[in-house]
């Protein structure tokens, strides 16, 4: 390592020390990012900016011959890893594939996921322009003979979640949307009802978070206040992105 390089690690160690309350830690994405940067310093070429694609390729390779959870390897049809541009400003996380996701091997295509698209084309965001994922890669595992989803369980959460979170790393949004109490619970590890936790600002990792609830939801709940809750929260995410706001936006029903 050249001189100049091992300057610029050891001060950019030090400004965490300086600015955080916890010791430098580094993931495995981190350390590729700092070998490249130290590698481009070494030859004093100015920094180039990452190809966020080329860095979340092999996570997702991980992903794909991923067998941590046994039970969800062999029932799984596909990982369904995540979709969207990797240079988003907007990043929406929710808790776990469904059957459509699971023969698809994308996120959030089935009636719930459908309804997402729709709240982000209110929003003036195509689809291909933030970015989606969920807490678990794989669908939850259910009995033989029964329908529907299940909620992941937290030892299936904790065991996934790195993946996210190499995912966040290096998507680096302006904006994080959990979408619904799971979400949260897989993200943040905070158990609470979403009448507690929606409609204000978190933090995650020091990006602004935002709660709401899961499309799921409205499907089964089509009361229009419900609706217009979601609306409110996603108009707060539009201000924190100083993204212009129409009358018609404000004035919106989902």
């Amino acid at each position: 390592m050249t001189g100049p390089a091992l300057d610029f690690v050891i001060a950019a160690l030090e400004r965490i020390r300086q600015t955080s309350d916890r010791a430098p830690r580094a993931s495995r994405t981190a350390l590729a990012r700092l070998q490249a940067e130290v590698l481009q310093r070494g030859r004093t070429q100015p920094l180039a900016a990452p190809n966020k694609a080329e860095l979340l390729a092999p996570i997702r390779e991980r992903v794909r011959g991923c067998t941590k959870c046994p039970h969800l390897a062999c029932t799984r049809t596909q990982t369904v890893f995540g979709v969207g541009n990797p240079d988003a400003e907007l990043m929406f996380i929710g808790e776990a594939p469904g059957v459509d996701e699971d023969k698809q091997g994308e996120p959030f295509v089935g009636r719930a996921g459908q309804l997402l698209t729709k709240i982000i084309k209110a929003m003036n965001f195509a689809r291909e322009q933030v970015y989606i994922a969920n807490i678990l890669k794989c669908r939850p595992d259910t009995p033989a003979g029964t329908f529907g989803n299940r909620a992941p369980r937290p030892i299936e959460m904790q065991t996934c979640r790195p993946y996210l979170v190499e995912q966040i790393e290096i998507i680096q949004p302006k904006v994080l949307v959990a979408l619904g109490a799971v979400a949260v619970e897989g993200l943040l590890g905070t158990r609470g009802t979403m009448r507690e936790l929606r409609g204000r600002w978190h933090a995650y990792n020091g990006i602004p978070l935002m709660i709401t609830y899961h499309p799921a939801y409205l499907l089964r709940n089509q009361a229009p206040s419900e609706k217009r809750k979601v609306w409110e929260d996603m108009l707060q995410v539009l201000e924190r992105l100083e993204r212009p706001i129409t009358e018609r936006q404000r004035n919106y029903f989902l």
